[in-house]
């Protein structure tokens, strides 16, 4: 199944996206937008693009796993995507995928524009690499059974 992921952000709003075989998640890109309607016309219209059939929506509990503004943000974000989509949209818990984000890019030595440029992005990927484990291991279990 194609899996698009979201890193819904007030001015930039990362995007990745894995192939069928759900092995490898791979950015594609920030939507730069503040206007919180406009954004959800442009990640709609990169799901159509990128063809996906499920929508995962980074979702930012807090650390004590309370829901906070933010989290309510991306998930009136979602159900409104999952209209204009119609494709199914999952709520992820997101918490530190920024920071994991800013980690990968210091092991590479990205900094400055490029940086900014690219961290919504791998966050996406990364929200997206913890779904398909999580979707990996629960088939595994119940295949094990």
């Amino acid at each position: 199944m194609i899996i698009m992921s979201v890193d819904f952000g007030d001015s930039r709003t990362g995007i990745a996206v894995c192939g069928k075989s759900e092995l490898i998640a791979s950015p594609v890109g920030v939507i730069a937008e503040k206007d919180f309607e406009k954004c959800i016309e442009k990640t709609a219209a990169a799901a159509k693009e990128q063809r996906a059939e499920m929508i995962v929506v980074g979702y930012p509990k807090n650390m004590n796993g309370t829901i906070g503004e933010r989290a309510e943000k991306c998930r009136l974000f979602a159900e409104k995507l999952q209209e204009l989509t119609g494709c199914s949209v999952e709520l992820w818990d997101e918490r530190c995928t920024t920071v994991s984000a800013h980690n990968y890019l210091n092991t590479t030595n990205t900094r400055g524009k490029k940086r900014k440029a690219v961290v919504d992005a791998v966050a996406a990927v990364i929200i997206l690499e913890s779904f398909l484990g999580y979707r990996k291991n629960s088939a595994n279990l119940c295949t094990d059974g």
